[in-house]
């Protein structure tokens, strides 16, 4: 049975507004160790804005707990030091620095340089095309390569807890398919995982429990085989 020990994210009645416009309306979720959860929703959801409020990017109302710590009053950077890892909507890819700088930044609130040299083995075996474009500029990657760049910065950070938002987007079907294989090995490994994710058939198949999100407020959640074959779902979010 699941003890309130296991749970390693907690958020409760979470609310975020951007002027006048509440994106998140009182949402209340929770992510136990070990597990892939998902945010499934269409644009506008209020999916990111979980998420950045989760990283400390954003103010918001309500409570958000990690490891039982209230994050309230932790600034961001903070937050990361905790062991969460964000891998943003849109990459966030440093354009101007080398594959290994912008995984090297990742690193900044570590000292552990056994372990570092190790982690980014892990990274280049997970991803062997940024092996091969280690020193090759963040801005001349393709698409997939800064998607599995900004993945591989959030690994290097060796965060207990990695969001992930919008892993798949704008990827081709092959690359899709690769990046939810890198998902399940990253989980596999010992990470615990809050992804973000508009390809709904994919995320559900992956996922051990699922949140679906309308206008800022959750309609329905479970685990996510059961989703998948839930007829709402299926009508909004799978196309069946």
């Amino acid at each position: 049975m699941n003890s309130n020990a296991d749970i390693l994210l907690e958020v409760r009645d979470l609310k975020v507004s951007y002027g006048n416009i509440e994106a998140v309306k009182g949402v209340s979720f929770t992510v136990r160790r070990g597990e892939i959860v998902t945010l499934i929703g269409a644009n506008g959801a209020g999916k990111s804005s979980i998420l950045r409020a989760v990283s400390g990017l954003v103010p918001y109302g309500g409570k958000i707990r990690f490891e039982q710590q209230d994050l309230q009053r932790v600034p961001a950077h903070k937050i990361v030091a905790l062991g969460i890892a964000q891998a943003p909507e849109g990459r966030g890819v440093f354009g101007n620095l080398t594959v290994q700088e912008n995984l090297q930044l990742a690193t900044w609130q570590r000292s552990d340089k056994v372990e570092i040299a190790a982690d980014y083995e892990r990274v280049f075996q997970i991803f062997p095309r940024l092996k091969e474009r280690r020193q090759q500029l963040g801005g001349t990657l393709s698409g997939g390569e800064q998607q599995m760049l900004a993945v591989g910065r959030a690994l290097m950070s060796r965060g207990r807890l990695v969001l992930l938002d919008e892993p798949s987007m704008g990827l081709s079907p092959l690359l899709v398919r690769d990046i939810f294989r890198v998902v399940a090995e990253i989980n596999r490994s010992g990470a615990t995982i809050l992804l973000v994710e508009q390809n709904a058939n994919m995320a559900l198949r992956l996922a051990s429990r699922a949140y679906i999100l309308e206008t800022g407020t959750v309609i329905l959640s479970g685990a996510g085989q059961a989703l998948l074959g839930d007829p709402r779902v299926k009508a909004a979010y799978l196309g069946t």
